[in-house]
């Protein structure tokens, strides 16, 4: 019997440990990223979303903002999932080697502007947590986005050489084919 008493009480415990958790996250984190997504909204909408997108496609011209400006801003304004649709303003070679830079900003971003990717907030805060014990939060944020445009900038560059010898391959191939047809 007193394992029963048992197996129900630890039951229980785990929905009313769940249910802590999730009252906490609706009084503490969730305000906070719906006062962010508000904040961002706004500005894009005061900026006027065509001069942001026209900016957005002149900066793709230049090599190093394409890989570290242009996904930070589009992971910044858009948040995940709507960050790869900036990817429209860069030329197909390069769209590919934007969506590895951009898949890898969502990431790093959240420690400073965690409106951005709310899903990886909560990684972030379990590292912070344990962060916090032996340094300051901030200073892993930065740190952490510090780290992150490097390895975006980084995959951006691999993935354009990577795609530029794979589509002169596939011509290659494409031309002997034709060859052989006629």
């Amino acid at each position: 019997m007193d394992i029963l008493v048992e197996l129900s009480s630890g039951f229980i415990g785990m929905f009313q440990a769940g249910a802590t958790t999730f009252v906490g996250l609706v009084t503490g984190i969730v305000p906070l990223l719906i006062s962010l997504i508000l904040t961002v909204n706004a500005l894009i909408k005061l900026i006027n979303e065509e001069r942001v997108f026209r900016f957005m496609q002149k900066c793709t011209r230049f090599f190093v903002l394409r890989y570290t400006v242009i996904p930070f801003l589009s992971v910044f304004f858009l948040t995940n999932p709507m960050c790869y649709t900036f990817g429209r303003f860069l030329k197909e070679e390069h769209k590919a080697s934007y969506y590895d830079a951009t898949v890898s900003m969502v990431h790093p971003i959240v420690g400073l502007f965690p409106h951005a990717n709310a899903a990886e907030l909560f990684v972030y805060l379990g590292i912070a947590q344990g962060f916090a014990q032996v340094g300051n939060q901030s200073e892993l944020a930065i740190r952490y986005l510090l780290a992150g445009f490097i390895v975006i900038f980084i995959r951006g560059v691999v993935t354009e050489k990577i795609n530029k010898f794979l589509s002169k391959r596939q011509e290659g191939k494409s031309n002997i084919v034709a060859d052989q047809v006629i």
